[in-house]
């Protein structure tokens, strides 16, 4: 998954003299992704959030000075996003953000940092704009990991373009979707259908989808 992922994130990049990394689509959807998210996370009580593939780090910055009382577990795959995530950190001076770890979702959960995330320790995680660019093995293994890592009434916020019962619309996201396939054949658009199945197997459920800018979805997931 890591060079191809990698690889697409890095063709539209912009680095900062301190490291702070900057990608225009983490840009552009940041605060409306944060609206979602104060749509369903208290603002005011204390709990710990996991983001998956964090990227830049721009997302997890904005989503913790909004949830203060949440502590933030950011995690990437890649080496020059880990040192970014670190300088968003200390730009901003967050205190309820631990230090990214690397983290290959397909690995089992118990070795995701190093054995230190305990099961049924987290109320949310958060998962952007990945699991159409990698295998869907990353999809198997954030589904596992989240039914393994939340909490009971616990909650996935999982953003992106997906089809809806076989059909993707409108046209640029096939043609998008056309783009990815083409760049690895392991890659392309998901389906909700298939993505609610792999939740069922881990004992999640969808409870929401929210239509997004763009044509994205957030697709929100709740532990039984």
């Amino acid at each position: 998954m890591h060079d191809h992922f990698m690889r697409m994130r890095k063709n539209t990049i912009c680095i900062h003299l301190d490291n702070m990394l900057k990608f225009p689509a983490a840009e552009r959807n940041k605060e409306v992704v944060l609206n979602v998210l104060k749509d369903h996370l208290p603002t005011d009580k204390a709990g710990r959030a996991l983001e998956v593939a964090s990227g830049s780090g721009t997302h997890v910055a904005l989503f913790a000075q909004h949830f203060p009382k949440i502590i933030w577990q950011p995690s990437e795959i890649d080496q020059q996003c880990l040192q970014s995530i670190s300088a968003y950190k200390e730009h901003y001076g967050l205190q309820n953000v631990e230090e990214p770890f690397t983290l290959d979702v397909t690995t089992p959960v118990e070795s995701w940092k190093d054995g230190n995330l305990q099961s049924a320790s987290l109320d949310a995680v958060v998962n952007m704009n990945m699991i159409h660019i990698s295998p869907w093995d990353t999809a198997v293994g954030l589904f596992r990991g989240c039914g393994t890592l939340l909490k009971s009434g616990g909650l996935l916020f999982l953003y992106g373009p997906f089809a809806v019962h076989g059909t993707l619309t409108p046209e640029s996201n096939v043609s998008f979707d056309a783009s990815l396939r083409q760049r690895d054949s392991r890659w392309g658009v998901r389906d909700v259908d298939d993505v609610e199945h792999l939740a069922e197997q881990n004992k999640m459920s969808l409870i929401k989808t929210v239509d997004m800018p763009a044509n994205n979805k957030t697709l929100i997931f709740k532990k039984s």
